[in-house]
């Protein structure tokens, strides 16, 4: 298997292999928090569950809004790697700090692992494109072995999250991530000149400009630190305060819709509002996961299982072996179905992903309707929620990325993508939102509690079904308005971002 290994890697440029490894360790400390940032709110930090499903929200919010930001700063101030080891380094920091167990070094370390972490993602990404050019066979290999490489650090981060969270050894865990995310660093620095920048803005400056530039990146790294960390202190506040941005944003699309002068791209962005308000919906529940749907788990789940305690972490792996189990499987029947004549699109995949996350909440209500004399529900209810959440993601994931550059304007794409990744991110607010609707579980019982569960669950799946059901009705609308005739987008894994 080994030998196997080695001979893909070779037939690929120099790099990629290093970069799978990376990958691997740089996630580690993404998932671990990821996982158990809400559990280390409510039992260590005692904060109250609403209170920790908000923390959740903006935690989310910010990693994907500094995406963004991150990708802008690669290659124009700091090269990819530079800004890629840098945030690594902040990442480092954050775990370490998180990791000596106070409240006001919990706020510094998640401060700097979140500034770390939002701005060093799309750095791997630019670093393996820019080994190939545009039509070299090879770099969808290398993208499958980069998400391989993604999704290994997070089957490793929440095994290791659930391990140490049976004896609540937070200060180990912390560590764990810290000395993760370390080996990334090293990683790095042996492999140095295999992850060198090509054909990037900041290539082509002078020795002053590049190091004036340098200085106001490094400089813009470390600043974002502090301001994260303030608005960290108010999190409802600040959950508001990206919300009003998002709101902006939304309106500057709609207007620049409204007034542009191409009918065609006209009619395509129209398409893209429409499918952005479903994707809205789908991750607004799917971002659950690791705050109210958690907690759910926690308290009012039997997680028995052959007399094997689940832990709660490792129940985020139901989504990771599914993705890299699914992804090739979906992608071959998709592909199957076509070459027979089947018009499997774009709005059906977005219509099928929110019927599925509708009927992934349906069900949690009629697990609590059977659920033991303690009230405890059974495990494969949340299972089988899981796995239908997890079939909805592989839908909506990989063709939401890759219609950006069917529907957008050549001058738009980077404002519509960028506005695609802030959807994800306000969605991270919303589920923050529907996760502090819990019942607090301290001093209280799972019969007591699931009540309140049961009309939560039912009202967001009853909610997903019915933008799913207006997706459904508008699919004619919408094929008419996407009226770019590209070849149909293949479906491929997707994964959580780091």
């Amino acid at each position: 298997m080994l030998s196997s290994i080695k001979a893909r890697f070779a037939a690929i440029p120099e790099g990629i292999a290093a970069l799978f490894f990376i990958q691997t360790f740089s996630t580690l400390g993404f998932a671990v928090l990821y996982s158990t940032l809400v559990q280390y709110s409510t039992r260590h930090l005692h904060l109250s569950a609403k209170e920790a499903a908000t923390l959740m929200g903006v935690f989310g919010a910010f990693n994907y809004g500094l995406h963004l930001f991150g990708g802008y700063l690669g290659g124009r101030f700091l090269s990819n790697r530079n800004l890629f080891v840098g945030g690594m380094g902040l990442q480092v920091l954050g775990c370490a700090s998180i990791a000596v167990g106070t409240a006001p070094l919990f706020y510094w370390g998640l401060a700097l692992f979140l500034t770390g972490s939002g701005l060093n993602v799309t750095c791997i990404n630019m670093m393996l494109t820019q080994r190939f050019t545009p039509e070299d066979p090879r770099r969808e290999s290398a993208f499958f072995w980069n998400y391989a490489g993604m999704n290994i650090g997070f089957f490793i981060g929440f095994t290791a999250a659930g391990y140490f969270q049976a004896t609540e050894s937070y200060g180990k865990l912390f560590l764990f991530a810290t000395i993760g995310n370390f080996l990334a660093i090293i990683f790095s620095a042996l492999t140095w000149k295999s992850l060198a920048d090509r054909n990037t803005p900041l290539l082509s400056a002078d020795r002053k400009k590049f190091g004036l530039m340098f200085g106001a990146g490094t400089g813009i790294l470390v600043g974002l630190v502090p301001v994260v960390w303030f608005l960290l202190q108010f999190p409802s506040w600040t959950s508001w305060l990206m919300k009003g941005i998002a709101g902006i944003v939304a309106a500057i699309l709609i207007a620049l819709t409204a007034t542009h002068s191409d009918r065609r791209e006209k009619r395509n962005m129209t398409a893209y509002l429409i499918l952005a308000v479903g994707s809205l919906a789908f991750w607004s529940l799917y971002q659950m996961a690791p705050s109210g749907l958690q907690l759910f788990a926690d308290h009012n789940v039997d997680r028995m299982i052959a007399g094997f305690e689940i832990q709660v972490q490792w129940i985020q792996n139901i989504n990771t072996v599914v993705i890299v189990v699914g992804g090739p499987i979906l992608a071959a029947l998709f592909a199957r179905l076509r070459a027979r004549g089947w018009a499997i699109d774009i709005p059906q995949q977005f219509a099928a992903s929110l019927l599925l996350m509708g009927l992934a909440f349906l069900i949690l209500p009629i697990g609590i309707r059977f659920a033991d004399a303690k009230g405890l529900s059974s495990f494969w209810w949340l299972f089988t929620s899981y796995v239908l959440q997890s079939v909805g993601e592989l839908l909506i994931s990989p063709v939401g990325y890759a219609m950006i550059g069917k529907l957008a304007p050549q001058k738009y794409q980077g404002v519509m993508m960028g506005s695609w990744m802030m959807v994800t991110g306000l969605a991270s607010l919303f589920a923050g939102d529907f996760s502090g609707m819990v019942p607090e579980p301290t001093g209280t019982t799972a019969v007591a509690t699931n009540p309140a569960y049961s009309r939560l669950f039912s009202g967001l799946g009853w909610g997903s079904l019915l933008v799913g059901v207006v997706l459904v009705v508008l699919i004619p609308a919408l094929r008419k308005l996407i009226t770019n005739k590209a070849e149909d987008l293949p479906v491929s894994s997707a994964a959580p971002s780091a």
